[in-house]
């Protein structure tokens, strides 16, 4: 079964939403692509803005459910 290929963006998008949550630092951001790394650093606002509110863990699994996925 062929895997269905996912848009860049979105990923870009969740891999900077985890890194927000987790912590981590906005320099962190692996694009060089101005477009992919405006999506990750829009993820790791809200990823950073849910850490701050204490949604980590299983309290932030509702939130942003394309983190699951």
């Amino acid at each position: 079964m062929k895997r269905q290929k996912r848009d860049r963006f979105q990923r870009a998008y969740v891999h900077g939403y985890k890194a927000g949550v987790s912590g981590r630092s906005r320099d962190d951001c692996p694009s060089q692509d101005i477009n992919l790394r405006e999506y990750w650093m829009s993820g790791w606002r809200e990823g950073r803005g849910d850490q701050w509110d204490g949604m980590t863990g299983i309290s932030g699994i509702h939130k942003n459910p394309l983190v699951m996925a």
